[in-house]
C-alpha cells in the first residue's frame, strides 16, 4: 500500500503573448468538510477544470474528489500570472492521484499538457508547439501531449515527446505497467513539395511592370504599395505575391506555426509556406495591432514570414491609426504592446502588400503601378503625390 501524501505537485505551462511560462501545480488534501477550490487566478474554463477532473478520475477506475470527505486545494503558481484554458486538466489529475497516494511517480523533469474528457480521454489543446519547444530550454527531458497535437510537437527535436490518449494510459506508462508503455512520437519530416497558392504568378497575362516589381520586392523584403483603378488585378497580383517568395527555412516553419497555434487558427497541417493575411479595411486597431483582454496575436503578428495584405479604398476611409505599429518597428522585427498589467512582445517581420484603389475620375491609369516604401513617410507621401 502507498503511504498517503497530503501534498504533491506536477507542472503545466501557460503562455503570455508569445511567450512561455512553467506554472507548478499544487494539490494539497486535508481532513475536514468537502470542498475543492482552484487557486492562482485561473479563468472560467480553468474553474469549470474541477467537474472535468473529478469526473475523469472517477471514470478511470478511482475515486472521484468529491466522492471523499476532504478539503481539497488546487494551486496554480504563479498565483500573479493569468492562467488560461484547459491545458492544466491532466496536471492537476495526476498530482492529485499523486497527493492521495493512488499512484506513485517521480514528477520532476515532466511537463504535462492537455484537456480531460469526462470519460477520461485527453483532447487536443492549443499552444502545444511554442510549450513544447520552450521546455527544451526551461531543462524539462520529457513532454506529455495530447495525441491529436503530436503532428505539431513533432516539429521540436532534442527531449522525449509522449501522444496521450487517456488519462488511464499514462498512469500506466508512469508506474511503468505491463502493457502500457508509451512511445514517443516519431519526428515531424517538413515536406519539400509545390507551394499550394491560389493563384500562380506565370498564369497572369500582362501586367510586366507590376510583376517586375513585385519581383523585386519579393527578392530583398521591400514593402510594396500598388495603385490603379478598380479592376486592374490589384488584388490578384497581391494574392500571386506570396508564390514568388523564398521558402520558409525550418527555423522560419516553426516560428510560423508556433504563432497560429497560440492564435488558434492552426488547423491539421503545419505553417510550410508563407502565410497571406488580408484584414478587411475597416478591421479594428486591435483586431491588427493584437492585445485583448487576453492577449492574442493581431494580424501583423499572423502574417510573420509572409504577407500582410492591407486594403485602403479611398483617401477619406484611410485609418491611420495602426501605421505607427505596423511600419516603424519593421527594423527590429518585434514591437511591444503594453496592456493593463503586462508588457507583451509581438513579432514582427513581413512583406507589407498596400492595395490603394484611385477613383477612373481622378487617374488616366489604365494598369497598377508598385511602388516600394520603408517608412509611413514615404507611404503618405506618394499617396498625396498620386492623388493630386
Amino acid at each position: 500500500m502507498i503511504a498517503c501524501m497530503a501534498h504533491a505537485k506536477t507542472y503545466g505551462a501557460q503562455i503570455q503573448g508569445l511567450e512561455t511560462h512553467v506554472v507548478t501545480i499544487e494539490v494539497d488534501t486535508s481532513n475536514g468538510l468537502h470542498s475543492f477550490s482552484v487557486v492562482g487566478l485561473g479563468d472560467k474554463a480553468v474553474d469549470e477544470s474541477r467537474d472535468r477532473v473529478s469526473s475523469a478520475i472517477k471514470n478511470s477506475g478511482y475515486q472521484s474528489p468529491k466522492q471523499k470527505n476532504q478539503k481539497l486545494i488546487i494551486s496554480l503558481a504563479p498565483a500573479d500570472m493569468r492562467k488560461e484554458g484547459p491545458a492544466f486538466d491532466l496536471g492537476m489529475a495526476l498530482a492529485y492521484l499523486l497527493a492521495c497516494g493512488d499512484i506513485d511517480f517521480d514528477p520532476e523533469g515532466k511537463l504535462f499538457l492537455g484537456e480531460l474528457a469526462l470519460d477520461g480521454s485527453v483532447r487536443k489543446v492549443h499552444g502545444v508547439l511554442p510549450m513544447v519547444k520552450a521546455s527544451v530550454l526551461l531543462g524539462f527531458s520529457e513532454v506529455f501531449i495530447p495525441s491529436e497535437n503530436a503532428l505539431e510537437a513533432g516539429l521540436v527535436r532534442g527531449m522525449r515527446i509522449y501522444p496521450v490518449g487517456s488519462l488511464e494510459e499514462i498512469i500506466g506508462h508512469l508506474e511503468e505497467r505491463k502493457g502500457y508503455g508509451l512511445m514517443p512520437i516519431p519526428k515531424t519530416e517538413i515536406g519539400n513539395g509545390a507551394p499550394r497558392i491560389d493563384i500562380d504568378m506565370s498564369v497572369i497575362r500582362g501586367q510586366e511592370s507590376a510583376k517586375r516589381g513585385l519581383e523585386i520586392a519579393a527578392a530583398g523584403g521591400h514593402n510594396i504599395a500598388l495603385y490603379g483603378p478598380p479592376g486592374t488585378g490589384k488584388t490578384m497580383l497581391a494574392k500571386a505575391f506570396r508564390g514568388i517568395l523564398p521558402p520558409l527555412t525550418e527555423n522560419e516553419i516553426l516560428e510560423a506555426t508556433a504563432i497560429h497555434s497560440i492564435a488558434k487558427t492552426l488547423g491539421r497541417d503545419i505553417i510550410t509556406e508563407p502565410p497571406f493575411r488580408a484584414p478587411h479595411h475597416t478591421a479594428s486597431y486591435a483586431s491588427l495591432v493584437g492585445g485583448g483582454a487576453l492577449p492574442r496575436p493581431g494580424e501583423i503578428t499572423l502574417a510573420h514570414r509572409g504577407v500582410l495584405f492591407l486594403v485602403y479604398v479611398s483617401q477619406n476611409t484611410i485609418n491611420l491609426d495602426p501605421f505607427p505599429f505596423i511600419y516603424l518597428p519593421s527594423q527590429s522585427f518585434c514591437f511591444f504592446c503594453l496592456m493593463v498589467k503586462d508588457l507583451i512582445e509581438y513579432r514582427l517581420k513581413n512583406v507589407i502588400c498596400v492595395h490603394n484603389i484611385i477613383d477612373h475620375q481622378t487617374s488616366n491609369m489604365t494598369g497598377v503601378i508598385t511602388k516600394p516604401f520603408y517608412s509611413i513617410k514615404q507611404f503618405l507621401k506618394f499617396r498625396e503625390l498620386t492623388w493630386n
